[in-house]
């Protein structure tokens, strides 16, 4: 009986279907969960739709300037899309560390669509700088005090996953653990020496900022967590791991120049250019006020952060950034 009612099944829904629905009741009756239970709810359950799936209604709630200059709007939504792309560039980096068995092609595929983020990123950030009126942005960012890009949590993420956390060390200092063992109290030690600290430092008491003490509060424990997670799992420690052969292979090594170039050079020179425009001022006059030298901090030649050091020349080290600064900046270039 048994057999005849599933050749009645097969004749009336397709061999494909009743195939499906078998391997259904299998994969239910693992669980001890009852599969006509489980198909009752696929006949009252509603079609998903696609506002739904993505929760579009909230992600549209979700801007709230604090003035009403039209252009801070714009200024939020470009700064939600960017921590967005920042999420999938995580994301990425999450699968390389648990990827078992990992070879050349997959890592070179996932640090290419980090690249293709930060390309899309890196684009679209003339909305930052050509796409809003000055004297707005100007007046309306100082109702936004103390917060600041610098506070982006997850930009520190990507650089912890992208490299040995020595080499985010201030260049001053870096020396220092050129052979020390990555363990937690070394790690403790090198955060000391963050580089980033100096661009949330007062220029003329040498004092942290209150942007740098709320971010501190804030994710000081998850980056030393991250750095000791990924102290084995970050992009240059997998790329080290490869066999020789794979370590020669060259669109991996030219992915990971594009992802140097992205994060260390392209992205930060685009703050830069875009802080030319609206925040230009005198150092004596960013003394006097309080704030920190944005000018000495944003741009990479004077950080000469590089994340696989290795992958560039003496001569590129030493020229670090500063062809994108003379081109896109103060336009010397062909002059």
């Amino acid at each position: 009986m048994k057999k005849e009612n599933q050749e009645k099944a097969t004749e009336i829904f397709g061999e494909d279907i009743v195939d499906k629905v078998q391997q259904l009741k299998e994969k239910f009756a693992v669980m001890g969960q009852d599969l006509g239970a489980y198909l009752d709810g696929l006949i009252y359950a509603d079609y998903l739709t696609y506002w739904d799936y993505i929760h579009l209604d909230t992600l549209l709630s979700l801007q709230s300037p604090k003035t009403a200059f039209p252009d801070e709007e714009i200024f939020i939504m470009y700064h939600q899309i960017t921590e967005l792309y920042f999420k999938l560039t995580l994301h990425e980096f999450k699968q390389l560390a648990v990827k078992e068995n990992l070879n050349a092609a997959f890592l070179t595929a996932r640090i290419k669509r980090i690249n293709n983020y930060f390309k899309a990123l890196t684009a679209s950030f003339e909305i930052m700088i050509d796409g809003m009126e000055k004297e707005q942005f100007l007046k309306f960012r100082m109702s936004l005090l103390p917060a600041s890009g610098f506070q982006s949590g997850q930009y520190r993420m990507i650089e912890i996953c992208s490299t040995d956390f020595r080499n985010l060390v201030d260049k001053d200092f870096r020396d220092q653990f050129t052979d020390t063992k990555l363990t937690d109290e070394s790690i403790d030690k090198m955060y000391e020496f963050i580089y980033w600290k100096k661009g949330a430092t007062e220029l003329a008491s040498g004092k942290k900022t209150l942007t740098l003490l709320q971010f501190e509060k804030k994710y000081n424990k998850q980056f030393k967590e991250l750095a000791t997670e990924f102290k084995y799992t970050n992009a240059w420690h997998l790329f080290k791991g490869l066999t020789a052969e794979e370590k020669e292979n060259q669109d991996l090594r030219n992915q990971l120049r594009f992802l140097d170039v992205n994060v260390n050079i392209n992205w930060p020179l685009m703050h830069y250019k875009s802080a030319v425009r609206y925040l230009h001022k005198a150092p004596e006059d960013i003394a006097a006020t309080g704030g920190t030298n944005w000018q000495k901090y944003l741009p990479p030649r004077f950080q000469k952060r590089i994340f696989y050091p290795e992958l560039w020349s003496e001569e590129e080290h030493e020229e670090w950034g500063k062809a994108w600064v003379e081109e896109n900046v103060f336009f010397k270039k062909g002059k």
